[in-house]
């Protein structure tokens, strides 16, 4: 810009960038660029701010782009509009009533990806003795030693809950919710399916499976099978117990009902993803006077399933469902692993607490790098 308004610009109080600097962004893949000023020399007849960038094959040709236009509280700017291994020039222009002041052309900075997220070494940490606590229960299962996992009451529940529809004389109802295949939950079910089936067959009882899905049903079908196969009955097997009902979601609330009126249950499994229908199948389960055993991931629908049934199969609990049932090796050294790796991170959670809470009644804040490793800031 000329003279004059050079003068006219300082006597109105806007003044220059100052302090500009760029910076390639750390623990990236090379496709940002930091560009940062001073705040202080920010006054107020600064009305806006422009990022203006010159890559480095457009040196000298005049060709300049903008970056973005910024408000007045802007002091740091992160340009995501780069290539790795370019070099690239900015400088900043404040904007007054008519008037603006550049900064001096800055650079060059080179984008480069970085090998190692240094922010996320607490993680590695994590990780590593994650791996390491399944390695040692591993191996521990391995040699035949007993490794104890706290008893889900749920699953415990199963075979009594099969004996006691079969001295009623009364089938026992599966039903897997609303979830579909790719649902996690809805696996977990399947699994959960497989053992009550093979139960089913020791003990002679029928098994009614109605589905919301196809595609459900169709595995649903295999698991009943498998079930049987194991119980060494496959002449009980019945693929027409194992149907499809509806894919509407009160339509097969309204038809698992009314099979629950007219077949009475002695046993109801409700084990899958439950939305708003959750309680009035448990309440229809619990009219006809079955046992419940209930489990969902859905934590909408679990004060429902607690209330209205006899056992429920809390979050996670599904999950280890498989693990549990099947007592295989590997599974069950990552459920143990798992909970191990979860009692130690609340006892750092714990410690952490208490060591904070005394620090500051004695005044003595809790040291910089500790904060900083557990935010994954201390190698930034």
């Amino acid at each position: 810009m000329g003279l004059f308004p050079f003068i006219f610009a300082l006597i109105v109080g806007l003044t220059g960038p100052r302090n500009v600097k760029v910076l390639d962004k750390p623990n990236d893949d090379g496709s940002a660029v930091i560009i940062e000023w001073d705040s202080a020399s920010v006054t107020p007849a600064v009305k806006m701010i422009s990022i203006y960038k010159i890559p480095e094959e457009m040196w000298g040709h005049g060709s300049i782009k903008v970056v973005d236009l910024l408000s007045r509280n802007t002091f740091r700017y992160v340009d995501t509009q780069v290539k790795p291994g370019k070099r690239y020039y900015y400088y900043v222009r404040f904007w007054g009533e008519g008037d603006y002041i550049d900064s001096k052309i800055v650079g060059p900075v080179v984008p480069k990806a970085e090998w190692f997220h240094k922010e996320r070494l607490p993680m590695l940490v994590v990780l590593l003795i994650y791996g390491g606590l399944l390695a040692y229960f591993l191996k521990r299962i391995r040699k035949g030693e007993e490794v104890y996992i706290r008893p889900i009451a749920g699953l415990q529940a199963i075979d009594d809950a099969v004996g006691r529809s079969t001295e009623m004389g009364q089938p026992v109802l599966f039903i897997l919710g609303l979830g579909y295949i790719n649902d996690i939950a809805t696996l977990a079910a399947l699994s959960i399916l497989q053992r009550v089936a093979k139960k089913t067959a020791e003990y002679e009882s029928e098994l009614i499976v109605p589905c919301f899905d196809p595609v459900v049903m169709t595995a649903a079908q295999e698991m009943v099978r498998s079930g049987c196969f194991e119980a060494g009955r496959p002449d009980l097997y019945n693929q027409k117990k194992v149907f499809f009902l509806t894919n509407d979601q009160f339509g097969y609330a309204a038809g698992v009902d009314g099979i629950m009126m007219r077949e009475r249950p002695g046993a109801i499994f409700l084990m899958g993803l439950f939305f708003a229908e959750s309680l009035i199948l448990a309440e229809t389960g619990h009219s006809v006077g079955a046992i419940q055993i209930s489990g969902t991931t859905s934590i909408t629908q679990l004060p429902f399933f607690i209330a209205a049934t006899d056992y429920t199969l809390i979050g996670e609990e599904m999950y280890a469902a498989s693990a549990y049932l099947s007592k295989d090796l590997h599974q069950l050294s990552t459920i143990k692993a798992e909970d191990m790796m979860k009692g130690i991170i609340l006892a750092t959670i714990t410690i952490g607490v208490v060591l904070e809470t005394i620090l500051t009644l004695l005044g003595k804040p809790i040291p910089n790098y500790i904060k900083q490793f557990l935010e994954g800031g201390l190698w930034k």
